[in-house]
């Protein structure tokens, strides 16, 4: 350590016999016998910090002299500081000494080892060496060599973060925190952090959900690693089903139901949600109490002595049954049987005792009865062929709309026609003698199902104004007509039952009327399918049915890159291939959708809409599948949970998730009398070929767009014209009839022709009116040709329950004619649309949406609040199930949304939860916007 010889101190200048390694001693040593030196303190390991030096320190007894050595070499005396002292208990000298190592001095050091330094101790005896002491530069690197990671457990589950810290010198201590606070695993026996750094959580508790954090530190500073959030989810589990509900009908076929929640545990942080069906249905039937109901009264008796006789009858007609009420009224009755006359002995019937009466008695009051009795029925029937004779003559100088009050409460009536009298100018043929002997009957309801059927109603002679038609009132269920035989219909339907198909017999018809129904008969087209197609490939599209509501998104990605597939999609307008089962209804058409053999990798959307008034408490609604081999199987009931599709239920159309091809329809199966279809009631007028008749055709269809296309298209090629804006009836399941009438007619200009101004539709037709478009025909007659102008209201009611009003104003001529648009034409403008064009949602901003949402997220900002925003709050465990929950969410929300203009709900939605969650900052207003402005100009909004 010194540069030359000069500058060695005079001990270090001579070797004396004896010491270790050739050492030099200092000279003043003495050589008196004693003892060797004995550390009481030796040098310890150090670190520089920064640039602050460190001193060392030794301490030996008994000491002449000690001198530090280090890396081989002496230290220079003057570096040294010495202490002496003196050890009282043993009288020995006692030295200490320090010096200080820079760290100029340790970085200048190259050498195999680190920097060291030792203590050398002299005695009388010999000298002593301390240990070796290292001397080292302290530091700590910035960046941890493995961060913890965050995690996801269940719980009870084992959790393990590993940590690596920083190199430094002296190694750096690990300590862990947990939402910033020091974790003390002394405390807890759950937690270990003694192995090699890492922490160690036995079984996961839901508190050990949190933000983890690996403190490094040593004497130089104190790093912090990345942050591990973990969570510790639950997973949802059932609670026990309730007790069954009491069935929710008093009387009949209803329902009751169990229910159970998730909520046993319910789900947290992520967790599943529990599988299965949250709510049970089953069909109960309460037995309805029977009041009882009297037999018919039983002959009377034979007259008594008494002059009374007797009749009875009994209260089994039904007898009272499930507490229902006993018949009200007497069992039997006794009157006299001669009107007072029946004597005994000469003498009056209040006067003579009933033990006195005689056998020649009892005779002579029977016979007596008799005789008046005959007397009375003579003149009763003479009266009645009076009343009968009068009424009959007031009735025959005009022909008036005359007809039962039970057409407004009874149904349908049967009408006999009968020729009452000669040369009538307005008969088909007035130099025919009439046959007063021929009856001719037409039995059924008057309105029809199909558009042939009410012509041949409306311009057959049965509506034909004659001025002298005598009306007699039979029945409540009987009208008698007299008209011409050569004007009579041979309609030949049963009584409540409606004409099917386009096979129709014209043989009946007068020849002069025959030619005009032949030829609107070979006008109207056979329909059996509505169909459309579209090429797709790997962007997917959307494929649209035009002006019928149904509609089919194919997702982007749903078909494989590189291939491309002709869909087509069709609905049966023929006969439904569906059945009802008892009390089920078909709601919707019967959409298909393929090929059947196609397979896609994402669900697809298919849009169906349907007729009933949505509730829950009132209707079973099922989506019915069609086999290969034509049966139909349930898929789903919409109220159900279920992993392989789903359904949601908007108030017009249902929106269902499919992964296959093939026939779908929904049924409904009503639960109680308040279950609601809604029918769409519109009217048609046309000119008939009688220049001086109008009619009026009255529609009652189910509120889907497709029927109501059947029924414009049909009145198109019958030269058709809408009169009023169509509207809505709610049609209860309550079995009450559908009444139609024609109301003030204005009574100079117009009349209608007889018995149209009220029909009536029993409620089995309009609740099952799916099959065909059901319509009333009303046949109206201007007296003068310059009548141009018809005003007329139809009321469209249900017995107890919803009434519409149609409000009729329109000129009978086509030139003045107003035209009401059957339909909005946007539907037909792109049947079908392929590639980015077909959706609202850009891509770009899907995938962000999706790559925000599909991360389960501790605050819980994840897909299932991006659904429940979205208002899809059921069956959340058939998104789980998919690959990408949020875009299976946007794709129902696409199909949900196709005819809105905007993306507001979707901005709303995203706005709300965005609130707190930092990704989805980048997904603003203004490009929702502007997507919206793009899609638009797209597609030609």
């Amino acid at each position: 350590m010194w540069p030359n010889q000069d500058q060695r101190r005079p001990w270090q200048q001579h070797s004396h016999p004896g010491t270790d390694n050739g050492e030099a001693l200092p000279e003043s040593i003495p050589s008196a016998p004693g003892t060797l030196p004995h550390f009481i303190e030796e040098p310890d390991d150090a670190y520089i910090i920064k640039s602050n030096p460190i001193a060392l320190r030794c301490k030996a007894r008994p000491a002449m002299q000690i001198f530090f050595k280090c890396n081989g070499e002496w230290v220079h005396q003057n570096e040294h500081v010495s202490e002496e002292s003196l050890d009282e208990s043993s009288g020995l000298k006692v030295r200490e000494v320090f010096i200080n190592v820079t760290r100029q001095q340790v970085e200048d050091f190259h050498g195999p080892e680190d920097y060291w330094c030792q203590c050398v101790a002299w005695s009388h005896l010999g000298t002593s060496k301390s240990r070796k002491a290292s001397v080292r530069i302290a530091y700590l690197r910035k960046n941890f060599e493995q961060d913890p990671q965050g995690r996801e457990v269940p719980i009870e589950g084992m959790i393990v973060l590993h940590c690596r810290p920083p190199e430094g010198v002296p190694a750096a201590e690990v300590e862990w925190l947990k939402n910033e606070e020091p974790i003390d695993s002394e405390q807890d026996e759950n937690i270990d952090t003694r192995a090699d750094h890492n922490l160690i959580i036995r079984q996961a508790r839901l508190s050990d959900s949190g933000n983890y954090t690996c403190m490094a530190a040593n004497i130089v500073a104190k790093r912090r690693s990345l942050s591990a959030t973990v969570v510790v989810y639950v997973n949802g589990g059932w609670s026990s089903w309730t007790e069954w509900s009491a069935c929710n009908v008093r009387c009949g076929r209803g329902w009751q139901k169990r229910s159970r929640t998730c909520t046993n545990p319910a789900p947290l942080n992520g967790g599943a949600f529990c599988e299965g069906m949250s709510v049970q249905k089953i069909t109960c039937t309460s037995l309805c109490p029977v009041d009882g109901s009297w037999e018919v009264w039983s002959e009377w008796s034979v007259c008594s002595p008494e002059c009374e006789h007797l009749r009875m009858r009994e209260c089994t007609a039904p007898p009272p049954r499930n507490g229902g009420k006993f018949c009200e009224g007497l069992s039997q009755e006794s009157e006299n049987c001669t009107d007072g006359l029946c004597i005994l002995d000469k003498k009056p019937l209040h006067e003579i005792k009933p033990q006195r009466w005689s056998r020649r008695g009892i005779e002579n009051a029977s016979d007596i009865a008799l005789y008046s009795g005959l007397g009375a029925a003579v003149v009763a029937v003479a009266v009645l062929v009076i009343g009968v004779t009068l009424y009959r003559r007031s009735q025959s100088d005009y022909g008036v709309d005359v007809i039962d009050s039970s057409a407004l409460t009874g149904g349908f009536q049967t009408f006999n026609f009968k020729t009452v009298r000669q040369g009538n100018s307005l008969l088909l043929n007035s130099s025919m003698q009439p046959d007063l002997t021929v009856s001719r009957t037409y039995s059924g309801p008057i309105c029809l199902q199909d558009p042939l059927d009410k012509e041949l109603m409306t311009e057959s002679s049965l509506f034909n104004p004659l001025s002298d038609i005598k009306v007699k009132v039979q029945s409540s269920f009987m009208v008698s007509l007299g008209v011409s035989e050569r004007a009579e219909y041979h309609g030949k339907n049963h009584s409540g039952t409606f004409p099917h198909g386009n096979n129709r017999s014209f043989s009946t018809i007068h020849p002069r009327n025959k030619t005009p129904y032949i030829q609107n008969l070979s006008s109207l087209p056979t329909r059996t399918e509505l169909r459309t197609t579209g090429v797709f490939g790997h962007l997917g599209g959307r494929l649209v049915m035009p002006n019928t509501g149904v509609s089919l998104l194919i997702p982007h990605g749903a078909i494989p890159e590189e291939n491309s597939w002709e869909i087509y999609m069709s609905i049966n307008q023929g006969e439904p291939s569906l059945q009802s089962d008892g009390s089920e209804v078909l709601l919707s058409p019967e959409v298909t959708c393929g090929p059947p053999d196609m397979t896609v990798t994402t669900p697809f959307a298919l849009t169906i809409p349907h007729c009933a008034d949505v509730s829950s408490e009132h209707w079973n609604i099922h989506l019915k599948k069609r086999t290969q081999q034509g049966k139909w199987e349930e898929v789903m009931s919409v109220e159900d949970e279920s992993t392989s599709c789903y359904c949601l239920l908007d108030p017009f159309a249902c929106h269902v998730l499919l992964d296959s091809f093939g026939t779908y329809a929904l049924t409904g199966e009503p639960v109680t009398d308040c279950a609601v279809k809604q029918l769409k009631v519109a009217v048609f007028g046309c000119m008939s070929c009688n220049s001086l008749d109008y009619n009026l055709r009255v529609y009652c269809v189910d509120n889907t767009p497709w029927a109501f296309q059947e029924v414009v298209s049909d009145e198109r090629h019958q030269g058709g014209q809408l009169l009023e804006e169509p509207k809505l009836l709610h049609f209860k399941g309550n079995t009450f009839s559908l009444q139609i009438s024609v109301l003030d007619i204005p009574p100079f200009l117009w009349r209608i022709k007889p018995f149209t101004a009220c029909q009536e539709v029993p409620f089995a037709r309009v609740w099952c009116s799916n099959r065909q478009p059901l319509h009333c025909a009303f046949s109206l007659e201007r007296y003068t040709p310059t009548t141009t102008q018809l005003s007329c209201k139809i009321c469209i009611r249900q017995l107890k329950g919803h009434e519409q009003i149609l409000q009729v104003q329109t000129s009978i001529l086509e030139s003045e004619r107003e035209t009401i648009t059957f339909f909005a034409q946007e539907d037909s403008t792109f049947p079908a649309q392929t590639g980015p064009k077909a959706f609202k949602i850009p891509y770009s901003i899907r995938q962000r949406i999706c790559a925000t949402f599909d991360t389960p997220n501790a605050k819980g900002k994840d897909w299932q609040m991006l659904a429940q925003k979205n208002s899809i709050n059921r069956n959340l465990s058939y998104f789980a199930t998919q690959s990408s929950p949020s875009a299976v969410i946007l794709n129902l929300w696409e199909a949900r949304h196709q005819h809105d203009g905007n993306l507001d709900s979707l901005a709303c939605a995203l706005e709300e939860i965005g609130r707190t969650h930092t990704k989805l900052s980048n997904i603003t207003e203004s490009q929702l916007d502007e997507a919206d402005f793009n899609y638009s100009r797209q597609n030609g909004l």
